[in-house]
């Protein structure tokens, strides 16, 4: 999971300040979750989900599928 949201934030071309101020948190937090230091909250993922239009089974390593079901 920690290895995709930084694919995902780097396929984005997006520092980790942007992607936190995106998702209302710090650098360092950011920079946590995606060591996996830190484990991420329900809502995190959900708002990472929406940003990069995923699904949060797809962050989660549960499908190699990248689409929502939109």
């Amino acid at each position: 999971m920690y290895i995709r949201i930084r694919n995902l934030r780097e396929d984005a071309d997006m520092t980790q300040t942007q992607i936190a101020k995106v998702l209302n948190c710090s650098q360092r937090v950011y920079s946590n979750y995606e060591r996996g230091d830190l484990d991420i909250p329900t809502e995190i993922l959900i708002k990472l989900a929406n940003f990069h239009n995923v699904s949060v089974d797809y962050i989660l390593n549960r499908t190699n599928k990248k689409e929502t079901n939109k």
